[in-house]
């Protein structure tokens, strides 16, 4: 299983059509659609995973390709890197 980040898409996109747009290159096993809290427009981002060689399928296909009016980009999800560290009190 893999992860797929999906950003810069447009606000008007929905859960429905990044789910339709992913799904011609294999099943999505979940998907996390980012978007605003009060107008419920999307944020620009989703996180979908899909099995191995069908999201690298999506990877190639999608990656800088027009979506909505938006040049999207897809990658593999890569994990934050917490910055600092906690500071000891005394």
């Amino acid at each position: 299983m893999i992860r797929i980040s999906a950003r810069n898409l447009a606000k008007v996109t929905t859960e429905e059509t990044v789910t339709a747009l992913f799904s011609q290159y294999g099943v999505v096993r979940s998907l996390k659609f980012s978007k605003d809290l009060f107008s419920g427009e999307c944020k620009g981002f989703a996180t979908i995973e899909m099995e191995g060689h069908e999201a690298r399928a999506a990877i190639a296909a999608l990656n800088g390709a027009e979506f909505e009016g938006r040049q999207i980009r897809v990658d593999v999800e890569r994990p934050r890197i917490k910055k600092g560290g906690s500071r000891r009190r005394r």
